[in-house]
């Protein structure tokens, strides 16, 4: 199978493990947009450029959502919120939902705003055992 994984920049660090045993798993993995070079955004913040950085990234991230078969959303505890997920992760699970691929979830769906949004999307969640992607 085809993922993505998609997650806050803060999880960047989890993601070569999970990376490998999906791999081992015989998933071909698809890595976040920046994963190299996460700073990117950083030095654009409150430019025109960060505007059109952003941009770029949500279509180059729905066009890849496009060609996968899932999404893995790393939801981890951020800044004492549990099993964070963020606005640019959010609108990812989205899109994976519209383009009707199947969404993983790494552990439960967050207490929230978007908690019944989540819901609506009908995410597997795996709390963590990755040999529930199939």
């Amino acid at each position: 199978m085809k993922i993505l994984i998609i997650c806050s920049k803060a999880f960047y660090g989890k993601i070569p493990s999970i990376k490998a045993e999906l791999e081992k798993a015989g998933h071909e993995i698809e890595l976040p947009n920046c994963f190299d070079c996460p700073e990117t955004e950083d030095g654009l913040r409150g430019t025109e450029k960060h505007s059109e950085f952003k941009a770029a990234m949500f279509k180059k991230s729905r066009a890849t959502i496009a060609e996968m078969d899932a999404v893995l959303i790393l939801n981890f505890d951020k800044n004492g919120v549990k099993n964070y997920i963020g606005g640019a992760t959010f609108l990812e699970a989205y899109d994976a939902f519209c383009f009707n691929k199947k969404i993983y979830l790494f552990n439960d769906i967050p207490e929230g705003i978007l908690k019944d949004e989540l819901i609506g999307f009908s995410p597997v969640v795996i709390k963590g055992d990755l040999s529930k992607v199939c």
